[in-house]
This record gives structure tokens, sequence and C-alpha cells, in this order.
């Protein structure tokens, strides 16, 4: 795709797609914000105000506290109109395909070997980085149906700027970040057997066929193994520098009827402590597809 702005041979049209990218990313997630009478019945003015923000960095903010906050139709219904329809259920999924993401108690003691289930801090990492390539994670929805005590905090990161930022300081990380082989996740193994084998692929990719940027990556240093040639650890450590100082990176605290909606950007989780009668729940949904704002969302509200 020589006019793709993230093929290496085209400096020209990266130049220009970069400038117009950079010139249009939000400097406070803020402006990422759009509010929402009903999530479940966009009305053309929202959609289209989703529509911008995503543009501007690949996720957008809603605010609906208005709304029943612990009702799972919301965000489901929400992504339905923005596209998002093939759902991953993976393995520890309620029965509808989404994700309770909540401390796990002695009764959940599988949830609660993975650190998601836990009140633990989760480094940088896009969703679904571990799976094979005809299952990649493209889209993902966050819906907050209570937030913690204290703690809790998202960092958010466009993938595009990052690979913006990694190409500045050296397109030769992005080439090595592009191997099939770069990042290998492990099998992972149970009782019986292997539970999932071990997977290889790139960190950086493109779509053949509809041209846009995705991404698969993990900041743990446990159960994934990188390629073990000088620049592609060279490419490894300047992108983790890049995400420990990027003054792109921008912060959120989901609060109950808040959600996020995105191109699988990559994001971070702090740490986070509950009280008794408050302990924290997001609905997670992770899709085998983008984003899209191009669908006949009748019947819809009016603007």
């Amino acid at each position: 795709m020589s006019a793709s702005p993230f093929d290496l041979a085209n400096e020209a049209g990266y130049r220009a797609w970069r400038e117009a990218k950079l010139a249009a990313y939000p400097r406070s997630v803020d402006e990422l914000v759009v509010p929402l009478a009903d999530p479940r019945r966009l009305s053309p003015a929202e959609l289209a105000a989703l529509a911008s923000a995503c543009a501007r960095a690949n996720m957008a903010i809603y605010s609906a506290p208005q709304v029943p906050a612990a009702d799972k139709s919301i965000p489901r219904e929400l992504g339905r109109q923005l596209g998002l329809t093939h759902l991953e259920g993976n393995y520890l999924a309620d029965e509808d395909g989404l994700s309770s993401i909540t401390p796990a108690g002695d009764e959940a003691s599988v949830r609660g070997e993975y650190i998601p289930y836990t009140h633990k801090p989760i480094n940088w990492h896009t969703d679904g980085y571990y799976n094979a390539l005809d299952r990649r994670i493209l889209g993902m929805t966050l819906h907050c149906a209570q937030d913690a005590e204290s703690g809790g905090e998202n960092a958010l990161l466009d993938h595009e700027i990052a690979y913006i930022q990694l190409r500045d300081a050296d397109p030769a990380y992005v080439a090595a970040l592009m191997q099939p082989d770069a990042m290998t996740i492990p099998a992972r193994m149970d009782e019986d057997n292997v539970a999932r084998p071990e997977q290889s692929g790139p960190v950086f990719a493109v779509d053949p066929g509809q041209g846009f940027l995705y991404m698969r990556y993990t900041a743990r240093t446990r159960s994934i193994v990188w390629k073990d040639d000088a620049l592609t650890q060279a490419a490894v450590k300047a992108l983790a520098d890049i995400l420990a100082t990027s003054e792109y990176i921008l912060t959120a605290r989901l609060r109950p009827g808040i959600g996020l909606v995105c191109n699988n950007v990559l994001h971070t989780r702090s740490a986070f402590s509950d009280a008794p009668g408050r302990r924290r729940l997001l609905y997670r949904g992770r899709y085998y597809d983008r984003l899209r704002f191009d669908l006949d969302q009748a019947p819809a509200r009016a603007a």
C-alpha cells in the first residue's frame, strides 16, 4: 500500500498524516467526553460527536450518569450502534459475552488468578494481545457500573500516537516491531494440558484491506518472549520509554454511567481500594470489529 502513511517508504505521506494527527489530538481527556441522554438510543448529534472524538484519538468517553449504571444493556446496545457486534466470549466472560471486571472473592478463585480481577495495577497493554491474528481484538468498551472508593484510574494512549513517537525516534524500530515474530506469548497450560497455544505476531500491523493500523502489546515482563535481536530489543525499550513519558497520555476516572469506546487503544489501570458496599465493577466488551459511524441508526431520537 504505497499510499499508506504507515508504509515506511512513504515519508511524504507519513509527514502529512502525522501533522494532521498531532494537530487534532486532544490535550485533555475532557475533550473526548460526549454526554449521552440514553446510550441505548443515540441521536444523530450524539453519534456525530462520538465519531469526531474517535477520529481524533481512536476513542471517546461517553457520559450518561442519569441512566441506571448497572444495566448491562447500556454498553451492549451502545456498541451495537457503533458496529461492535462480534463479541469475544472468553472463558472468564459472563454468559452474555461481556466481562464483569471486579475483584474476585474466594468463590471465584479462577478469576482471582488474573490481575484484572484483583485490586492490583495493570501495566500498559492492548486487549487480547495473546489472541491469534484471525481473532484480533479491534474494538473495546468499558462501562462503569460502580467506581472504587479510591484509585482505579485508566491511563490511555492512542496506538497511532505511540506509532508516531516510535517512528520519529527511529523508523527501524517500527520495522522491527512489525516483524511477524516480534512478540511471542508462550502457551498457557492448565490441568488438561494446553489451554492456549503459543502465539507469535507483530506489535504494529496494517490491515491489508482497509489500511488501518492496529497494535498488540503488553508491557508485562513475565509470560512474554521478545525476538532476540539487538534492534527488536532496542525498539521494545524505546516503546516502553515512550509509554513512561509521553506528553500525549490521557487519564480518566470512570464513574457510574460513564464509559469508554475505542479501537483497542493502549491503556492501564492503577491500583484501587474498595469500601463496604462500594465494590468497583466495570463491564468490558472485546470485539473483533472496529468502531463504525456510518450505520443506519433508525429508530433514533431527534437531535
